[in-house]
């Protein structure tokens, strides 16, 4: 490491959110009332663009904070605002809060979005986006995504518009979504459970194309998915989106020839078993051709994939984090299972990742010699 960082969490958290201001939210899941949720100012080493050096100031400070009533599963900062919008258990209805103002250091609910036929539905998977206005993308059931204006509650697309949905829907529309975002403000993609891969265009609510479907696998797994947002001069067809399974099969896939695999590989995770509510893929914003995996035990794993190719062969991360699983069992006797992780917006080496035993960790690593 060239730098780590700890936080210790009053509950376990499986999100973690960058805000404005380089601040990060956090929120926790347990199934009581009142889980919290946090803006975090990261420590003063994270806020400059250069490594400094001894830092008297070490550790995150809470800025600001709120309770939610429902567990939450998904939390999403909406850009050019200072609202957030949280999903979780029982429902697929979404929650807005409000960050706190200059003399307030409260995050409070100011409103909530019902979404239709939401009732007995599973939590919903959201993403934001204000290029015309704040909206949150969700849903989640592949015939179920819907647009809603942010301030307005306005619905501005649904998936299943007037009860006619396209063939695809016909056959797979009840298939459970593991994510969804926005390529551009007419663009969507949506990853099911299952691997499935679809695009969506709002100006063609009818219109749905599916990539390349996911190698043969069991019935039991499952896919989540990761896009390289925020890439700078990238049209978003030209950015590839990574698809990582419960048994550790990753797939790369070009938006603009999406009849066949960029690459296939292999990441040395522990054999399924642990389930995949935790997946997580992500790519880094600031390092080309770099990504990171979790959600399998009390690791994260990063991997150079510039050199994979579709052989689907075993691939060798260049850093592991270790941090968490030797961060003690606690009370339990169980090694603690990394939920989510993220990488810093422009630090290209440094991420974040949180654990079900409260620990919250910065990390920057460093390259191994010989690929200075």
């Amino acid at each position: 490491y060239r730098d780590l960082h700890t936080f210790e969490l009053q509950a376990p958290t499986r999100l973690i959110e960058w805000a404005c201001g380089n601040r990060v939210c956090v929120a926790g899941y347990g199934q009581s009332d009142g889980n919290e949720i946090l803006q975090l100012i990261p420590p003063p080493t994270l806020l400059t663009k250069e490594t400094q050096g001894l830092c008297p100031e070490r550790d995150f400070k809470v800025e600001c904070g709120g309770f939610s009533e429902r567990p939450v599963y998904s939390l999403k900062y909406v850009p050019d605002t200072s609202l957030l919008v949280t999903s979780g258990p029982p429902d697929s209805s979404l929650q807005v809060w409000q960050v706190s103002v200059e003399d307030s250091d409260v995050i409070k609910s100011v409103s909530t979005l019902a979404t239709e036929n939401g009732t007995g539905e599973s939590w919903a998977k959201i993403a934001t986006i204000s290029a015309r206005a704040p909206w949150v993308l969700h849903g989640s059931r592949l015939d179920r995504v819907q647009i809603t204006e942010v301030e307005s509650r306005k619905n501005v697309y649904t998936s299943d518009i007037q009860g006619k949905p396209n063939v695809l829907f016909l056959e797979r529309g009840s298939e459970e979504l593991s994510g969804l975002a926005f390529l551009d403000c007419n663009t969507l993609l949506l990853c099911c459970a299952t691997g499935r891969l679809c695009l969506a265009d709002i100006r063609q609510p009818q219109s749905l194309v599916e990539a390349v479907s996911v190698p043969s696998a069991p019935c039991s797994e499952q896919w989540c998915m990761g896009t390289r947002h925020g890439a700078q001069a990238l049209e978003p067809s030209s950015q590839p989106v990574a698809r990582l399974s419960s048994r550790g099969l990753l797939t790369l896939t070009d938006l603009r020839n999406t009849t066949e695999f960029l690459a296939l590989a292999k990441a040395r995770v522990p054999s399924p078993g642990s389930g995949a509510e935790f997946l997580c893929v992500s790519w880094a914003p600031a390092l080309e051709g770099y990504l990171a995996i979790s959600g399998f035990d009390g690791t994260v794993h990063v991997y150079d994939m510039q050199s994979w190719d579709s052989s689907g062969g075993e691939a060798e991360p260049v850093f592991v984090h270790k941090g968490h699983a030797f961060g003690g069992a606690g009370g339990s006797g169980d090694v603690p299972l990394v939920t989510v992780h993220t990488w810093h917006l422009q630090k290209p080496r440094t991420l974040l990742s949180a654990a079900n035993d409260g620990s919250l960790h910065v990390w920057d690593w460093v390259q191994p010699c010989g690929k200075c």
